[in-house]
């Protein structure tokens, strides 16, 4: 019933169709305007197409405190509110520009779990702009205070802001749904030895002051409004790309990154030109929560992917592919997340291909589509399908590897059946007419049919098209990338295995991290502590410095309990803060009630390193 209710419903959207640019062009337009669930802004009635900021960061209180300003922009005839998002803010009062700077009136509701809590700004008809003066709370769900001791400097304290998906609201009051687009502007002030950067328009050369100033110039959606503030410096590296980040990584970083523009000038050869000026990177403390983010002009990158020998710089590749794909042409909801996150790991392979070779891209490709048909095995049924329907809950639950994945799967399965020749052009077009406006899985594919598939009729049709996105689980015939040099690594393991040959036969020395992963993560379920052993003994790789090496061998070393494992765990757990890496980990533990309370004494330590979002996922595996 549900795949079918998704397939009318797309059909139906399908048939009315889509145009513009801004709310204000679709509204002029007649195109039908699906309401966020996850944001109470106003948007068919009242708008804003530029913020500026204004706020002073306090690290002795751990709050943010100022103004937004928003330039109103009426979508309607007669609006008499303006209303935003925010959650665990203290609005201190609110001034509208008419003839001058007056106070208006305001209701803040009472907060709701998932979306918080409603302010609602009285907007009289004169109305040019207004001014939202608040304060932040110390444990605001976007922002993270680190401790001078919780910094590799260990001399200053660190702030960072994580505004992806609904976590804005938390340090600004800001119509918070990525249907929204707008420039802004900022001034922040800091403790004058701190240097602040934004998802903006940023000068390494700025005098440290305390005292900075900001603009994007480009509209963006909200959640990409971001800051960082700590002991930062810079180093350029080719082109219009460079680090920021504290003294102690800014060279291992260059280095490591060094192919970056190089990524760029490829990106730009496939899907048009780079339209945001400058690619910089900011390195993020250990306890960064994520991968990387893509904000616009300064991604915020994980420290764990400076492996020493550009192995994990598919990171890289995948933030600066959001750069057409996401922030370009962004998810106009989070129900379409695939939009940004399928489209961005389909291009970051082909920057990868195209950069580093054919082998690499294939391993990765490979790597990812195992890692999600044993994810999908984990999954609730609805959560398969590239379009989820969050209406009622947090929108984080989308982020598995289903709109990464199984989205690059989708349009790899495009590219295979209408060739590279017809499918590179369709998408290169598609980033073009669409650049700097919200998309929608409907809009996606009424363009995909009138651009691709009506050139070559009969290659694929719409019900497979609709599959693909609406329906749960993996269609048949979706691609499953293959490595003749993954072939070999199991055939290796399998003739270890069976006492075919030894360890030291096989020819490890010049694996890359991709075989390594590949062999690890291929173990078999049921495998004697003493092979566990063997492996160890011969490859040492409980020592191992690669992040992704070591997840993968402590996930297997818990999973076959392999003791010897334990002291490193002990040590990686606090060490890190992605996700990615450590809630597998955590999540194995708490399979038994002794590594449960083993999870806990790792845990309760180390839980004020980590970021507010990685608590709560970890309060919930743990039962905190």
């Amino acid at each position: 019933m549900f795949k079918n209710i998704l397939a009318i419903y797309a059909a139906l959207v399908l048939s009315i169709g889509f145009s513009g640019n801004t709310i204000a062009e679709n509204m002029m337009a007649g195109n039908m305007m699906v309401k966020d669930a996850h944001s109470y802004a106003n948007l068919d009635e009242v708008s804003s197409d530029h913020l500026h900021l204004d706020l002073t960061v306090d690290f002795d209180k751990k709050t943010l405190s100022g103004y937004a300003e928003y330039d109103i922009v009426r979508q309607a005839a007669a609006v008499s509110s303006f209303i935003v998002d925010t959650r665990d803010l203290t609005i201190e009062r609110v001034e509208i520009l008419g003839e001058g700077w007056q106070p208006t009136t305001f209701t803040l509701a009472a907060p709701e779990a998932v979306l918080g809590a409603k302010l609602t700004i009285a907007l009289p008809d004169n109305a040019r702009k207004l001014r939202i003066y608040y304060r932040t709370s110390p444990d605001a769900a976007g922002l993270q205070w680190l401790t001078p001791q919780q910094t590799a400097g260990k001399k200053h304290p660190y702030l960072f802001t994580q505004s992806q998906p609904i976590q804005v609201r938390s340090w600004i009051p800001i119509q918070d749904t990525p249907a929204l687009r707008l420039t802004y502007s900022a001034r922040i002030k800091t403790p004058k030895d701190l240097f602040a950067v934004m998802s903006a328009v940023n000068d390494p050369d700025a005098a440290r002051d305390g005292d900075y100033n900001f603009t994007m110039p480009h509209r963006i959606p909200p959640y990409l409004v971001a800051l960082g503030v700590g002991d930062l410096h810079f180093k350029a590296m080719a082109g219009n790309t460079g680090i920021y980040g504290e003294t102690y990584i800014l060279e291992a970083a260059a280095a490591e990154f060094a192919d970056t523009y190089e990524m760029v000038k490829v990106a730009e050869k496939l899907y048009g030109p780079y339209q945001w000026g400058r690619f910089d990177i900011l390195m993020m403390p250990p306890s960064y929560p994520m991968g990387g983010m893509e904000n616009p002009m300064l991604s915020f990158i994980t420290p764990t992917v400076v492996a020493g020998d550009k192995s994990l710089v598919d990171l890289i590749a995948h933030e600066l592919a959001h750069s057409w794909s996401g922030n370009l042409v962004t998810n106009g909801d989070w129900n379409d997340l695939w939009l940004n996150e399928g489209t961005t790991s389909y291009v970051e392979n082909r920057i990868m291909e195209e950069v580093f070779g054919v082998e690499r891209a294939k391993m990765e490709k490979a790597l990812s589509s195992q890692a999600l048909r044993r994810e999908l095995k984990t999954l609730d049924d609805i959560d398969t399908s590239l379009y989820v329907d969050l209406a009622g809950r947090d929108p984080e639950k989308a982020f598995s590897g289903v709109p990464y994945i199984k989205g690059q799967l989708f349009l790899l399965y495009l590219e295979e059946k209408y060739g590279r020749e017809a499918f590179d052009p369709f998408l290169k077009q598609y980033f073009t007419a669409h650049a700097f406006q919200s998309m929608t899985s409907a809009k996606f594919i009424a363009y995909l049919k009138t651009n691709l598939m009506d050139k070559y009729p009969g290659v694929v049709s719409m019900e497979k098209i609709n599959e693909w996105v609406y329906s749960t689980g993996m269609p048949d015939d979706s691609p499953r990338p293959t490595s003749d040099i993954f072939a070999r690594v199991l055939q290796d393991q399998q003739d270890w295995l069976a006492g075919k040959i030894s360890l030291t036969d096989i020819a490890t020395t010049n694996w890359t991290v991709h075989q390594w992963l590949h062999f690890i993560t291929n173990l078999p379920e049921e495998m004697a502590v003493g092979r566990m052993a063997q492996l160890d003994e011969a490859y040492h790789l409980t020592a191992s410095r690669n992040n992704e090496i070591a997840h993968a061998w402590l996930l297997q070393g818990l999973k076959h309990d392999y003791k010897a494992i334990l002291p490193r765990l002990k040590a990686y757990l606090p060490g890190i803060g992605r996700l990615k890496l450590i809630r597998p980990l955590y999540k194995q533990l708490a399979t038994t009630p002794g590594g449960l309370v083993m999870a806990k004494e790792i845990y309760r330590p180390a839980r004020p390193g980590y970021h507010p979002s990685a608590q709560k996922v970890l309060d919930k595996i743990l039962g905190e």
